[in-house]
């Protein structure tokens, strides 16, 4: 038999025989001596390690029942399984890119003069948190119910909250996979944040948006005044998902864009009805019309006439500012202007009337 086989078989024999010696008590000092637990994360390698001395005759590593190495020989087929060393002081091994199903006891078994011996390690491996299942978005009604889910993985197991990602949101929403929200409220629409984590890693987020529909409400409205002849804008604002349609009236008549002298404008979350050429007619009562699947809601908006100042009348104001300080032709003023003024009225009268008499 060639030499290599025989001592294969006979490496092979001794480890079993090995696998079956006595555990080194905690506190032994008696080789052979394994490290503590060896912890890493999923994808790194772990170094196994044990100390021996020259009374050790036969080494090998084990993995539950399956022999590793024996001495210098593997037996296992793994590639990533290699031999670090075997010396007289030490006995590695390297387990590389190691997976969760690495994860469990390794023992270092030595035959020395007297009789084998065990000493096991742990090997723990640790897995960064994954989200592997998470709610879809997800739209209801004001007033209903949701139930979102987030579930994760990981080495130890991920710790899940949900998070309200809203200005008016504070802290976490929920410390489970799964959360519940009874009677929602629009103010509890958004986007929600499943955070999970481990501390091996960095913590994974996925988000979920929340629509919450609701029927509108008009949150803006107002009574407007303008002079015949100008322009004149009537608007109406009003929130509702989905978004509101508008619709005008002036009684029981429905405005329509493209109606002559009158636009009618709308977009998401307001209506604007334009006059460009305000009439009498067009003073009176208006009605805006905010609705979409859910309902709807109106409000009476009123455009009323204001007087606007004409020319002639912007001039006497202006004359009548300008003369304000004089109460009169000849009048008397705080100063020497105003008395100087009249003295020379007086006196002018009778040169007046002396020279019409000697001119007839």
């Amino acid at each position: 038999m060639h030499r290599s086989v025989a001592w294969a078989i006979f490496a092979g024999l001794a480890a079993l025989f090995l696998f079956q010696g006595v555990p080194v008590r905690s506190g032994d000092a008696t080789f052979p001596k394994a490290m503590d637990n060896v912890t890493v994360r999923q994808g790194e390698s772990a170094t196994l390690r044990c100390s021996v001395d020259n009374r050790v005759t036969r080494v090998a590593w084990l993995n539950r029942s399956s022999i590793l190495y024996a001495g210098n020989d593997k037996w296992c087929l793994d590639p990533r399984v290699v031999l670090l060393s075997n010396t007289k002081t030490q006995y590695s091994i390297q387990i590389q890119d190691v997976d969760v199903y690495d994860e469990g006891p390794y023992t270092c078994s030595v035959q020395t003069d007297n009789h084998p011996k065990t000493s096991r390690v742990h090997l723990i491996v640790q897995v960064s948190p994954k989200i592997v299942e998470i709610s879809s978005d997800i739209s209801v009604n004001e007033g209903g119910n949701i139930s979102l889910t987030c579930i994760a993985t990981g080495r130890p197991d991920p710790t899940i909250t949900w998070r309200h990602i809203s200005p008016k949101a504070v802290g976490f929403v929920s410390e489970d996979e799964y959360l519940e929200i009874t009677g929602i409220t629009k103010e509890q629409s958004g986007e929600y944040e499943c955070s999970a984590s481990n501390d091996v890693a960095a913590p994974v987020v996925r988000r979920v948006k929340v629509t919450v529909n609701y029927p509108p409400y008009i949150s803006d409205a107002k009574n407007t005044g303008v002079p015949v002849g100008q322009k004149g804008i009537l608007q109406c604002e009003a929130s509702a998902v989905p978004a509101a349609e508008f619709q005008w009236y002036k009684d029981d008549k429905r405005l329509v864009e493209g109606q002559k002298g009158v636009k009618v404008e709308s977009k998401a979350f307001f209506s604007r009805l334009t006059f460009f050429n305000v009439s009498e007619q067009d003073y009176g009562n208006y009605t805006c019309v905010a609705s979409n699947k859910l309902g709807n809601t109106n409000v009476s908006i009123i455009l009323y006439e204001i007087s606007e100042p004409t020319s002639s009348t912007l001039f006497q104001e202006e004359t009548t500012t300008a003369l304000t300080p004089w109460k009169g032709p000849g009048a008397v003023h705080d100063g020497n202007n105003g008395t100087s003024r009249r003295t020379g009225c007086i006196g002018l009268l009778p040169l007046l009337l002396l020279h019409l008499l000697l001119k007839f």
